[in-house]
């Protein structure tokens, strides 16, 4: 399965202010690449965190698009996703499928959302678990991160994302900002992990840049 990280930051790598305003950091040339790269992922992953504070669609909405809308994937420990959420509310619709540590319940399953349980790690849901579980449903060869932090710290930190699509805006969030990588434990410089960037563009007034697992 091909992971894909996508990022929208500010320079300073951050992807809201301190109070968790996010919209719009990017702008419109931006986000309508990220929908073209939704197009070309079977589902798309975000942690619970982000839903709550975003309530974020996860569709393709490209002028003329008709091909297949991605699977939403939510990373829930203890599926706490809201039932007023455009993911829940829209689920019969589009697939919506939420992975938590703990068995489904049924007003997630009532409303049409697909819940599986996987292990655990360290009190979240275990990201290598989550990979393993989607795979083995099919149809998943290529899913794409959009947040939040932490979830992108969980599968950076275990070398789980092989692509990074990095947009960056001409503003500065400073360090009250979010970043777009939570914390994780690193020891030593060696075992950072690495990439290397295949391209850099400009797309409106941000800058897109490209990179692969090295």
């Amino acid at each position: 399965m091909m992971v894909t990280l996508k990022l929208a930051t500010s320079l300073d790598g951050r992807i809201a202010t301190g109070s968790g305003e996010s919209r719009w950091i990017t702008g419109r040339a931006a986000r309508e690449q990220v929908h073209r790269l939704r197009a070309m992922h079977a589902g798309v992953l975000v942690g619970v965190d982000t839903v709550i504070a975003d309530d974020p669609e996860l569709t393709v909405r490209l002028a003329g698009y008709v091909g297949v809308q991605p699977a939403r994937i939510v990373m829930d420990s203890r599926q706490r996703i809201p039932l007023a959420s455009k993911l829940v509310t829209t689920s019969r619709r589009r697939r919506t499928i939420v992975v938590s540590m703990q068995v489904s319940n049924n007003r997630l399953t009532d409303a049409g959302v697909e819940v599986i349980t996987v292990a655990e790690d360290d009190g979240r849901v275990d990201p290598n678990a989550a990979l393993e579980t989607l795979k083995a449903m099919g149809n998943f060869q290529a899913i794409m991160i959009e947040g939040g932090g932490q979830v992108a710290a969980s599968f950076i930190s275990r070398g789980l994302v092989d692509a990074v699509e990095w947009f960056r805006a001409p503003i500065v969030l400073g360090d009250e900002g979010r970043p777009a990588v939570g914390g994780f434990v690193l020891k030593e410089l060696a075992g950072a992990p690495r990439f290397r960037r295949i391209s850099v563009e400009a797309v409106g007034e941000d800058l897109w840049e490209r990179y692969v697992r090295a």
